[in-house]
């Protein structure tokens, strides 16, 4: 069975599928200046882009692993997050806080999508 690696670097590939799943790498946003809105918004918008090199889009999405610096930011996180799912089904999910990799990263996301 292939394996297909999109935009894969020195230390990961942004996107993988194998076996009819694209599994795309942690997001994070690049204007960090921003609030935990405009950083979720931002890597939103970079999975659909990920999705979309891969031949897939959000409506397929089976799992999401979200990681958030400060816990406390969940619910404005959500309001997002819910803006940007509409009325698509909902994917398997989880939520984390942890310290992530600078001190102005305020959220990373990693999805998996059926393709």
């Amino acid at each position: 069975m292939s394996i297909e690696r999109i935009e894969s670097g020195d230390i990961l590939s942004q996107v993988v599928i194998h076996g009819g799943i694209a599994y795309v790498c942690g997001q994070t946003a690049s204007d960090r200046s921003a609030d935990i809105k405009g950083q979720t918004a931002e890597v939103l918008a970079k999975i659909d882009d990920r999705l979309t090199r891969a031949g897939t889009d959000k409506s397929k999405l089976l799992m999401v692993n979200i990681y958030l610096a400060d816990m406390a930011q969940k619910a404005e996180m959500n309001e997002v997050w819910r803006e940007w799912l509409g009325d698509l089904a909902r994917p398997s999910r989880a939520c984390v806080g942890t310290p992530l990799a600078s001190a102005d990263t305020l959220i990373e996301i990693v999805v998996s999508a059926a393709v």
